[in-house]
């Protein structure tokens, strides 16, 4: 099964982590020693790596999990929702104890903290990898995050023989070798310093400079929150704007991007157009509440397409 509006439909195998999101809603975010009612209330699948694989299904790729879930009821729902979307889950292997869980605060204005307890998440191995087979080794675009142990990761990373996406969030010194192999890194603020050990431009056309080092990704992304996302490949960096939308809830907006761009790089398309739509698949998916509710289908995404092109020169 294919999510509705799906194109020619690229096979994406997503490696990390499944949580069960627990969502409060309050007026301001609670500051230390504070007591806040909150407004509103929601349960539903979330973890940056099934966000990624509800995200890349909804636009229509072909696409395959790979995680680990407890063996209680929050695992079930997890495995549930991912088949829901068409996602195959042979490879999302049960294990004992407790699955991810998260924990995410949403302000008035959209804005959110989130604590994450790994759960079965921080059991994902190499063996697993292994395990898994063809739904990584086969995939056209295979894409980590590090909500997982970072041994899993660079096992896909190796497995992988088509595009390697990495997300590395939450965000940690990498290996020179994982960044080297690394295909497209698609980094925030926050991360892109960590990660390449120098701050984000202002002048984003300097991104070019990161990316022309020996050790560097091949292609670096930069999210921007309402800003858009800046695109550094082949040492020229384009700036891509949003469209307007009201924003209800930002939890999710990174992983819709992840996703989207990995389901549009799966057929065949160019980092730049994948980008594109891309960042309308995240500003769409701000409009709801919670990480995966307002994940937008491709038919919505093309759409908003439909008007002239959001990007210019950094």
């Amino acid at each position: 099964m294919v999510a509705e509006g799906a194109s020619s439909g690229g096979r994406v195998a997503v490696v990390g982590s499944a949580n069960l999101d627990l969502v409060t809603v309050t007026d301001t975010l609670p500051r230390p020693g504070e007591t806040l009612l909150a407004t509103a209330y929601s349960e539903g699948p979330g973890g940056k790596g099934s966000n990624q694989a509800h995200a890349a299904a909804r636009m229509g790729a072909e696409v395959s999990f790979v995680g680990l879930r407890g063996d209680d009821g929050a695992g079930q729902i997890l495995a549930d929702a991912l088949r829901a979307e068409g996602v195959d889950v042979s490879p999302f292997a049960t294990t004992d104890g407790p699955s991810g869980r998260a924990l995410v605060m949403v302000d008035a204005a959209g804005q959110n903290s989130i604590i994450v307890v790994a759960g079965s998440n921080a059991k994902l191995s190499a063996a697993d990898i292994d395990r898994a087979g063809r739904a990584v080794s086969g995939a056209d675009v295979v894409v980590c995050q590090l909500e997982v142990p970072l041994a899993a990761v660079q096992a896909a990373q190796k497995a992988c023989t088509g595009v390697f996406v990495l997300n590395p969030a939450p965000a940690q010194v990498l290996p020179a070798e994982l960044l080297a192999a690394t295909d497209v890194l698609v980094v925030n603020e926050t991360e892109y310093e960590t990660v390449l050990g120098t701050p984000l431009p202002a002048r984003l056309s300097e991104i070019a400079e990161v990316a022309s080092r020996p050790t560097s990704p091949a292609t670096i992304v930069a999210t921007l929150g309402a800003r858009g996302a800046a695109v550094c490949t082949d040492a020229t960096v384009t700036l891509i704007s949003p469209p307007k939308v009201r924003v209800v809830d930002s939890t999710g907006a990174g992983d819709t991007f992840v996703g989207a761009l990995a389901a549009e790089l799966a057929t065949g398309s160019d980092v730049l157009t994948a980008a594109r739509t891309a960042v309308v698949a995240a500003s769409l998916s701000t409009q709801r509440l919670g990480a995966t509710a307002g994940m937008p289908r491709r038919s919505e995404v093309l759409a908003h397409l439909a008007v002239p092109k959001n990007s210019e020169p950094a």
